[in-house]
């Protein structure tokens, strides 16, 4: 349980603290034009979560996926950052783990570099950034900067906080729904971050 003293709480980024899907969806139309590969963007952007080379597999031969997904996370450093969006509540839950002395730390599938440019363009203020680990490798990292609870959107940020022995608390903004993050074994659902502080401050008061 979190006490007094100094603690770290972990967030996803896409769909958690960011809606990503408009700059997602622009850059695999880009890439989709420019390879000549036929890429369904709106299907791709409604599973985001595991690293951009899973869903390059869907559509570019194995022995292709590695040059898509690096020319990927070049078109997006220039095209795809403007696009997206703070989800609400986003800077207000960051804020409330510093009000209380915490530290806010963003784990994440994105490629680390291109994190850091979403949120300094959204103005997102991190206590630390770990980039390109998804599941059980969130976890690890959860685990070394000793996350008591981890946020997200996904059924592998359950996964990441449950191989961290962290809290999961989901938030229901992206592709599933409050139930079945629920019965994904998530130990609290939030519709949104909107209603993170007071749990927050139920959560500390315990």
């Amino acid at each position: 349980m979190i006490g007094s003293t100094a603690f770290t709480i972990g967030f996803d980024l896409d769909m958690t603290l960011i809606d990503s899907r408009p700059g997602i969806g622009k850059v695999y139309d880009l890439l989709s034009a420019e390879t000549g590969t036929f890429i369904d963007s709106g299907l791709a952007v409604g599973r985001l979560g595991p690293p951009v080379e899973q869903e390059l597999a869907h559509w570019f031969p194995a022995e292709g996926v590695r040059e898509a997904a690096n020319r990927y996370r070049a078109l997006y450093a220039d095209h795809g950052v403007a696009d997206c969006l703070a989800l609400p509540g986003a800077h207000d839950a960051l804020a409330a783990v510093r009000k209380h002395g915490g530290r806010a730390v963003v784990v994440t599938g994105k490629h680390t570099p291109n994190a850091r440019l979403n949120l300094d363009a959204l103005d997102l203020v991190a206590d630390a950034l770990h980039g390109s680990v998804f599941g059980p490798e969130k976890g690890t990292v959860l685990r070394e900067e000793g996350a008591a609870v981890y946020v997200g959107d996904h059924l592998g940020d359950i996964m990441g906080a449950r191989t961290a022995d962290a809290l999961a608390l989901a938030v229901a903004t992206g592709p599933y729904s409050a139930e079945e993050l629920a019965a994904a074994g998530a130990d609290v659902v939030l519709p949104d971050l909107t209603a993170f502080p007071e749990w927050l401050d139920s959560y500390l008061r315990r």
